[in-house]
C-alpha cells in the first residue's frame, strides 16, 4: 500500500487529492497549518488509512515510517490570501519546499510540487508553453507568490539534479469546483458569492483579460498521472478553453438566474492580461486532457455554493 503525504491537504485542491488517492488505495497523511485550509474540507473522510497532522511545513517535518510520495500543496494560492499573507507565502514557497524536499530525500519518496501558471507572470507568449520563462515583476505585490513558486521550482530541480530525488512539477492553471472558499477572491468563487447573495458583481479593468478554467476533478486526474509518470520537467495542467473575465461574469449571472449588476473597478497591479495553457505536453506524455465541460463544472460548483450559503 503506497503511503503518501499531502502538505496543504485541508485546502481546496489538497482535500480533493486526499479523496482521490485514498480511493486508489493509498494511505494518506494530510498536513496543514490551516492558515487558508479548513478541516471542513476533510471532515467527510472516515477512512482508517487517513491521518491529519496540524503542522506548519516551514518548520522541520517529522513523519515516522516510510513514505512513497510527497505532494507539496501547502501555500496561500489566491490574490486575497497572498497579498494579506506575503511573508507566510514566501516562507512556505522557500522554507516549506526545502523542508518537504529534505523529507523526500530522506525517505526516498517521489516529490511533486504544486507550482502555478503565475510563474509566467503577465505573459508575452500565448498560449503559455512550459519552455517560456515568463514575464514577472519580482518587486510588485504579486511577486511574493510568483517568485515563491519560481524559487520552489528551482530548488525542486536542484534536488532532482544534485540529490537524485524523483521530482515532478505541475504548473496549475485556474481551477474551480466544490470546496473553494466563499471569500477566496478569485473570479469564479467571487462571482458566485456575489451573484447568489444578490450583490454587485465586481469585474476588474474592462473584463477583457482572459483566463482558462479547469474543473477540479480534471486537474486532480492530471496531477496524479504526472505523479506516476517518468516526467521530471515542469508540466502544464489546465483547461485550454479561454474566456474573458467579463464572459465568465455574464455566464455566472445566467447560470444562477441572478439579478445582480456588473460593476467595474481598477485592474490590480501586474494582473495578467492573458492566461491559457498549452497542454500539448500533457496530452502526449500523460495522455491527459480535461473532460468536464464548463457547464457541468459550474453546475456542481453552484450547487456547493448554494449549500454553503444555505440557499
Amino acid at each position: 500500500m503506497p503511503r503518501t503525504l499531502i502538505t496543504g491537504g485541508a485546502g481546496f485542491l489538497g482535500s480533493h487529492l486526499c479523496d482521490y488517492l485514498l480511493d486508489k488505495g493509498h494511505e494518506v497523511i494530510c498536513m496543514d497549518n490551516l492558515i487558508t485550509g479548513n478541516t471542513k474540507n476533510i471532515a467527510h473522510i472516515k477512512n482508517q488509512k487517513f491521518e491529519f497532522i496540524h503542522h506548519d511545513v516551514t518548520n522541520y517535518i517529522v513523519i515516522d515510517g516510510p513514505l512513497d510520495y510527497i505532494l507539496h500543496f501547502a501555500s496561500p494560492a489566491s490574490p486575497i490570501d497572498y497579498l494579506e499573507l506575503p511573508i507566510q507565502t514566501l516562507k512556505v514557497g522557500s522554507l516549506g519546499t526545502h523542508k518537504a524536499l529534505g523529507l523526500a530525500k530522506a525517505k526516498g519518496a517521489t516529490f511533486l510540487l504544486a507550482s502555478t501558471s503565475e510563474v509566467y507572470g503577465d505573459p508575452q507568449v500565448h498560449p503559455q508553453k512550459e519552455e517560456y520563462w515568463g514575464n514577472v515583476n519580482p518587486v510588485g505585490p504579486r511577486g511574493v507568490y510568483d517568485e515563491a513558486k519560481r524559487f520552489a521550482e528551482a530548488i525542486t530541480m536542484a534536488y532532482h539534479r544534485y540529490h537524485g530525488v524523483n521530482t515532478k512539477i505541475v504548473r496549475i492553471f485556474n481551477t474551480y469546483g466544490p470546496r473553494m472558499r466563499l471569500e477566496d477572491g478569485r473570479a469564479i468563487p467571487n462571482f458566485l458569492r456575489q451573484a447568489l447573495k444578490g450583490e454587485d458583481i465586481t469585474v476588474y479593468g474592462d473584463g477583457s483579460q482572459t483566463r482558462s478554467f479547469c474543473f477540479c476533478s480534471d486537474l486532480v486526474e492530471g496531477i496524479c498521472r504526472l505523479l506516476m509518470s517518468d516526467e521530471n520537467d515542469p508540466t502544464n495542467i489546465g483547461n485550454p478553453r479561454e474566456l474573458t473575465i467579463l464572459e465568465m461574469a455574464e455566464k455566472i449571472l445566467k447560470e444562477t438566474g441572478s439579478s445582480s449588476k456588473i460593476i467595474y473597478e481598477d485592474l490590480p497591479k501586474d494582473d495578467p492580461k492573458i492566461r491559457q495553457p498549452d497542454i500539448t505536453k500533457a496530452k502526449a506524455v500523460l495522455k491527459w486532457e480535461p473532460v468536464v465541460s464548463l457547464d457541468d463544472g459550474l453546475t456542481e460548483t453552484i450547487k456547493y455554493f448554494k449549500e454553503t450559503l444555505s440557499l
